[in-house]
């Protein structure tokens, strides 16, 4: 699975508009009063300003071996969130390690570097060494509810966990971090998991699909 377009809410567009160009050094490819859309990679992401607002966990994928090499680059840009005292994050079973740190928003935000996700530009790190949108976190009620969606209308599996408290869904290109958000709150922070809506366009098996996350649903496929 590929996410080529992610679309979030935001509680203040200016601070997350210059957070992501100036801090982070990303493109801005469109901007208006209420909104604007960054490119990464193969990936959009697009922040609309939003009266309800909470939060999310997003992550960017960075190349192979290149955690260090960002962890460099991110340290002189932003603080960033430890676990047990470690600022990168092994996940053997996935093949992957992890760095988290905060945007403006409050968002929880990951470079996540997988041995299945090759890339380039590994030991000279900028802001065009990330490759594009990795995860987006659904925190909901029913994680098997939302499964049952992805797995008949966009023919996703389950990568890793189960129904009962979490729960990815998808494959090393792309994932739904599935949580329950009556039981489980945000690794690494233990901030509380908000039902946060979105739409998002992926790619799987050659086919597009638009989704729309709202009240706790999945719906809106509109596969091409």
């Amino acid at each position: 699975m590929q996410i080529i377009r992610l679309e979030i809410g935001c509680k203040n567009i200016i601070k997350q508009q210059e957070f992501y160009s100036d801090v982070l050094g990303l493109e801005i490819i469109i901007s208006t009063e209420t909104s604007f859309e960054l490119h990464l990679g193969y990936s959009q992401l697009y922040f609309k300003e939003k009266e309800d607002f909470t939060p999310y966990h997003i992550a960017f994928h960075v190349p192979d071996k290149s955690e260090k090499a960002a962890l460099n680059w991110l340290k002189k840009r932003v603080s960033v969130l430890p676990y047990e005292a470690h600022e990168i994050i092994d996940f053997p079973a996935w093949k992957a390690k992890s760095i988290y740190f905060y945007d403006e928003d409050y968002n929880i935000m990951e470079f996540i570097s997988r041995r299945e996700c090759k890339g380039s530009s590994s030991f000279n790190f900028s802001e065009k060494s990330i490759l594009g949108i990795s995860e987006i976190g659904l925190a909901t009620t029913d994680i098997e509810k939302q499964y049952h969606i992805l797995n008949t209308q966009c023919e996703l599996a389950v990568y890793d966990g189960n129904f009962d408290k979490f729960c990815a869904i998808g494959d090393d290109n792309g994932l739904f971090i599935t949580i329950n958000s009556e039981k489980k709150t945000w690794f690494p922070t233990g901030d509380i998991a908000y039902n946060s809506e979105f739409n998002i366009q992926i790619i799987q098996n050659k086919k597009q699909y638009s989704l729309q996350y709202k009240n706790d649903l999945l719906s809106s496929f509109n596969n091409k």
